[in-house]
């Protein structure tokens, strides 16, 4: 079983795979921890045949829970996996989640992923391309990209779970096959 885990900025992406993971016995591969380097060099923009060689060789197992939106690996990650799970929330229950994240983040400095020094810092929120600001800005396209590329014949092999309420995951793994 591999599982794609897609949604939104501040979704729950990252939680849920990881629950996932751990319930089903399996790899949890976060596209974040790979993408992002010490100093908050991402691999996507400095270095992405890198990036997209590292995805492959995680993806390329046997079986897996990955989360993740990055388009230069979607295609991927899509056609490797066997179930895609998308967290399709309105942005009235996004928001308040990253936002309390961010928040959360930015108090108790927890580095992001470890070995990197990555911590959330305020000064950051100023940035289109935080979280809290992404999660807004990407929300409309994001939902009707995933709706398009859903419907593609390329991903017609994916058991698809589109999950639009929070409760929703609730025992998904158990509804997965686990």
């Amino acid at each position: 079983m591999r599982i794609a885990v897609v949604g939104s900025s501040g979704s729950g992406k990252s939680t849920l795979a990881g629950r996932l993971a751990a319930q089903l016995g399996l790899p949890h591969i976060e596209l974040d921890a790979i993408n992002w380097q010490a100093g908050w060099k991402d691999l996507n923009s400095h270095d992405p045949d890198e990036f997209v060689r590292r995805v492959a060789a995680a993806v390329g197992q046997d079986a897996w829970v990955s989360d993740g939106n990055y388009g230069r690996v979607r295609d991927l990650v899509w056609s490797r996996a066997t179930h895609l799970v998308w967290l399709d929330y309105e942005r009235r229950v996004i928001m308040p989640r990253v936002i309390r994240r961010s928040i959360a983040r930015a108090v108790d400095r927890t580095e992001l992923w470890p070995g990197t020094g990555n911590r959330e810092d305020w000064r950051m929120w100023f940035s289109k391309e935080h979280p809290i600001r992404w999660a807004w800005d990407t929300w409309a396209r994001r939902r009707a990209e995933y709706a398009g590329r859903i419907a593609d014949p390329r991903f017609s092999h994916l058991q698809v779970h589109r999950l639009r309420d929070p409760r929703e995951a609730e025992g998904l793994a158990g509804r997965l096959g686990g």
